[in-house]
């Protein structure tokens, strides 16, 4: 068997897999893809302009880290560190490969209690979790990188898949990427009700993102407010999905004290 050949297929045979499939790269190349994203994104304060508030932070963090805490988040060495950008025009939040979660200010005020802000949050925490943006890294590269990379090969840019994630994560890019499968967005909306359900006396009603959903839908679906949520476009499919896991759940309706509606409020006037 030729040498080449056979490095590859052991290689390849060892490679990580997912629901999407194969992944070429390493949970340690996931962590160093998003720290190289991120210094993309604090460099450009023009498109990203980061919110200079303590409080607000660290509210979010909070919500983030008790979501991580649940037994049904596995990857929990990842950095899931939280920053809110200043941009009340934009109503998304997205999250890069590793762990870094970014938020705008449009979504804390365009959503209306903490619940709902939980279970986007734990939308995102699932693709990172899952390891989807690499997932599509791969399949959009494709297998014959895979087979390049096991046997030390170059691409046609001379460089190795592992230096691509410099150039992938280049000005222009970030969002990019981020654009994830119809059914990466069906897990991440699945993993964010089970996130959110295994938790320890279910500080949030696990449903919740449900409540984006709908305002999306009924608020803009196909205008400006779409476009704000290229990354993950609502549908009415995706708001089915998860009113059929809260009815198979045998959900009671919502008190108070899942939604933290107040709370919320609070957090929210202390926003420019």
């Amino acid at each position: 068997m030729n040498k080449q050949y056979f490095a590859a297929v052991i290689v390849m045979a060892s490679l990580s897999f997912g629901s999407c499939g194969v992944n070429l790269f390493s949970k340690s190349e996931d962590v160093k893809l998003g720290q190289q994203m991120q210094a993309e994104i604090a460099k450009d304060p023009a498109h990203y302009p980061p919110l200079n508030n303590p409080s607000v932070t660290n509210y979010v963090q909070g919500i983030v880290n008790t979501i991580v805490s649940s037994p049904n988040v596995k990857n929990k060495d990842f950095h899931y560190a939280v920053t809110i950008i200043h941009d009340d025009n934009t109503v998304n939040a997205f999250a890069v490969p590793g762990g870094p979660i970014y938020v705008y200010t449009g979504l804390l005020k365009f959503i209306d209690n903490e619940a709902t802000l939980a279970g986007v949050l734990a939308h995102e925490i699932t693709h990172v979790d899952h390891r989807h943006s690499t997932q599509q890294l791969t399949k959009q590269y494709g297998l014959e990188m895979v087979a390049s990379v096991a046997i030390g090969a170059t691409t046609t840019e001379g460089s190795t898949a592992r230096e691509m994630a410099g150039y992938i994560a280049g000005v222009g890019g970030t969002l990019g990427m981020l654009r994830f499968s119809r059914d990466d967005e069906r897990e991440a909306d699945e993993n964010s009700f089970i996130d959110l359900n295994t938790l320890p006396g279910k500080p949030w009603y696990p449903a919740a993102i449900k409540y984006f959903m709908v305002k999306t839908l009924n608020a803009d679906p196909k205008g400006a407010l779409a476009k704000n949520l290229s990354t993950h476009p609502p549908s009415k499919e995706r708001l089915d999905n998860v009113n059929k896991q809260a009815a198979s759940a045998h959900l009671p309706e919502p008190t108070e004290g899942q939604l933290h509606a107040s709370e919320f409020m609070r957090m929210r006037s202390m926003l420019p």
